[in-house]
């Protein structure tokens, strides 16, 4: 019995052990990049998913109490999660990862942001001072934002510094090896038209070379009428485009209205890990959404 007793508490806390950190991410696209560079070190939580509008998140009990039980926080930053993380981290009571602190990471920090306003005008709908907040939509951002949360894992967890770095590098082997597969395969995508429902892919068309001639939403965040979805319609028989860009969170009418009248195509694309089947991690994400880019040049 005894002996039955000293295996299960060495199994316990070696279960304890396993998992150096916890750690709330506040996207999908975070947590499975965290998974690649720390592996089993740390306990994972994602605080959305890809089927949810990451502005509009309501701050609930669960979300603090992981907050609350938190090493490390991973989010995007640039004012995407405003308008509840503030409430989450300061009702988590959570010293460890407030802003400021080691335990408190912003993704948008690492990268060169596009869209910073020259004025600030909360008129003009959803403006981020900072940026366009939506970086997860260009792979590349992913190497920059990898190289500091590494180095911030091993801040944190420095007994495994030296696995992190490892992680690190295979990380980055594979993924600039999968970032040239995936622009020699969207090659025919450079300079296509398009359309997108919501400003939310200026990093994706900078990185495949898309031009972007509308916009569904009139003002970021403000759902489309019926007088701005023809007004928009008008434009495209000046300016074509091929196709409508929605993310899996988005409703789809609006992109759905507008391919039927404009004969083109609605592509919905998964925009974060979890947006659809095919999107189960980092690199399923930007393989789903390729080939549903290169289906929508089809006729």
């Amino acid at each position: 019995m005894k002996k039955f007793i000293y295996v299960f508490m060495l199994c316990l806390f070696s279960n304890q052990a396993f998992a150096s950190l916890n750690v709330f991410a506040c996207e999908p696209e975070w947590a499975a990049l965290t998974q690649e560079l720390a592996g089993d070190k740390a306990s994972l939580y994602t605080a959305t998913s890809a089927l949810q509008d990451t502005h509009r998140i309501e701050a609930r009990p669960s979300l603090i109490a992981k907050a609350r039980r938190a090493d490390l926080l991973v989010c995007t930053g640039a004012e995407l999660e405003t308008g509840w993380l503030p409430v989450v981290l300061r009702e988590s009571g959570n010293n460890a990862i407030q802003p400021g602190t080691i335990g408190y990471f912003e993704a948008a920090s690492s990268v060169h942001m596009l869209e910073v306003p020259t004025r600030l005008d909360r008129s003009e709908g959803d403006v981020h001072a900072q940026g366009n907040p939506h970086i997860q939509t260009d792979p590349r951002n992913f190497l920059l934002v990898a190289e500091a949360l590494s180095k911030r894992l091993s801040q944190l967890d420095p007994a495994h510094s030296t696995e992190y770095q490892q992680r690190l590098v295979s990380f980055t082997q594979k993924w600039r090896s999968a970032i040239s597969k995936w622009e020699q395969q969207a090659s025919p995508l450079r300079g296509v038209s398009v359309v997108v429902q919501h400003q939310g892919f200026p990093y994706l068309n900078d990185w495949l070379g898309l031009k972007q001639v509308a916009t569904l939403e009139p003002k970021p965040g403000m759902e489309p009428s019926a007088t701005h979805l023809s007004q928009v319609l008008a434009t495209l028989q000046q300016h074509p485009a091929k196709m409508v860009i929605r993310a899996a969170y988005q409703e789809a009418r609006p992109s759905e209205w507008l391919a039927q009248r404009a004969h083109i195509s609605a592509v919905e694309l998964p925009y974060s890990v979890g947006g659809n089947d095919k999107a189960k991690d980092l690199y399923g994400l930007f393989d789903d959404t390729i080939t549903r880019l290169l289906e929508g040049l089809k006729p």
